[in-house]
């Protein structure tokens, strides 16, 4: 199976959370601000929030996709003050014509003293366990 993995991460906990999808995936992630050349089944796109949006950088990258290219497109991000930046990334996405994943995963992500250490290890094993789940 083809899979590709690309994150914005301003404070490193995208990053963070990449490098798990990458360890279960066997995928080295990537920013966004590397491109997506070759055709992949499963892009793992992942994101936190910043003033209650995902950077526009991910929308730059989502424009630079060809739709047909890629298979299934599967949200993952953390936030420490709103809810999930996953429906911000499933809009994006699905606007430009992709196949999103029903199926996406969100923790917390630390601000500040706000929810402080997180992603933690028990948001990145149940990243783990969801990843594995996705891609079998």
């Amino acid at each position: 199976m083809q899979t590709a993995i690309r994150y914005y991460s301003k404070f490193g906990h995208s990053a963070k959370m990449a490098q798990v999808v990458g360890e279960v995936t066997g995928v080295k992630p990537e920013s966004v601000a590397t491109p997506l050349a070759e055709e992949v089944d499963i892009l793992f796109i992942g994101a936190g929030v910043f003033l209650g949006k995902v950077n526009g950088s991910i929308k730059e990258f989502a424009r630079s996709l060809d739709p047909k290219k890629v298979k299934k497109v599967v949200c993952f991000g953390s936030s420490a003050i709103i809810d999930s930046p996953v429906p911000q990334l499933r809009r994006i996405f699905e606007e430009l014509g992709f196949n999103v994943a029903a199926d996406s995963f969100t923790c917390r992500g630390a601000m500040g003293p706000v929810h402080s250490g997180h992603p933690d290890e028990n948001d990145l094993q149940a990243l783990r366990k969801f990843v594995q789940q996705i891609y079998g």
